[in-house]
């Protein structure tokens, strides 16, 4: 049975008429499907006007205990009920969750190493038994990027990450596709040419790309999220717009091993 994840960023959750577009073509999406999101850009704006400082190290956010707690009310709750409202007005029965909802995502606190990241989860275990149990009832699951240890702490979790670790555990009982939808076409050549996507990336291109500097920054975790899925036995992994959705026909890069 095919089963299809879609990941969608912030830049795509802030416009309300981008998210309309990006909900109905995910409804529109034949068979078993999950949607995971993250909101980062929204709980930093909320953070701002509660005189909340954004902590960065490297590109990523420290979640301190009041980071955690807009992370989860922005996440788990205006962000995730938004979709899910939107997505049962066009006709998908969704479902939210948060990682500990049903026991979905159980994680681990990341390892301090140089940096110690506060509240923030590395997956260690994906509820396979109960995401089946959901798809194979017609309900799409809706995941935000919260994670929990089962023992009462919630974690902040990449997004990109719960969507590649949910697509590699649900290959025991499913033929899985992984997309990961942003605002570009795909992984552009240039970032000035909103053309210039480069159809089809695999290991040895992307380590080329990589040393050229043409994939860098916030595209390099989003990649090796790709690759780990697919060495993993998720069977297709597609990185483009929401115009690729029940689209095969659209430009899009295709990541292969």
């Amino acid at each position: 049975m095919k089963l299809s994840i879609v990941k969608i960023g912030g830049n795509l959750i802030e416009d309300d008429n981008v998210l309309g577009k990006v909900l109905t073509n995910f409804a529109k999406m034949e068979g078993a499907k999950i949607l995971v999101h993250g909101g980062g850009k929204m709980a930093t704006q909320l953070s701002d006007q509660l005189g909340i400082q954004t902590k960065m190290v490297d590109g990523r956010r420290i979640t301190d205990r009041e980071t955690l707690n807009i992370i989860t009310m922005v996440y788990g709750g205006l962000v995730n009920k938004t979709i899910v409202a939107k997505l049962q007005a066009n006709n998908c029965n969704a479902l939210g969750l948060s990682g500990a909802d049903l026991n979905s995502v159980q994680s681990v606190k990341r390892p301090v190493k140089t940096h110690d990241f506060g509240f923030v989860g590395d997956v260690t275990e994906v509820n396979v038994e109960m995401f089946s149990l959901l798809l194979n009832n017609d309900i799409t699951p809706v995941c935000c990027a919260i994670s929990h240890d089962k023992n009462g702490q919630l974690y902040n979790t990449n997004a990109d990450t719960i969507a590649s670790e949910i697509a590699v555990a649900l290959t025991k009982h499913f033929e899985v596709e992984l997309y990961y939808c942003f605002e570009k076409k795909g992984v552009l050549r240039s970032i000035e040419d909103e053309n210039s996507v480069i159809t089809d990336i695999n290991t040895e291109i992307y380590q080329a790309l990589v040393k050229e500097n043409i994939i860098a920054d916030g595209m390099l975790p989003k990649l090796h999220n790709c690759f780990n899925a697919l060495e993993r036995k998720v069977s297709k992994v597609y990185v483009g717009s929401v115009d690729m959705l029940g689209n095969d026909n659209e430009l899009r890069t295709t990541i292969t091993l």
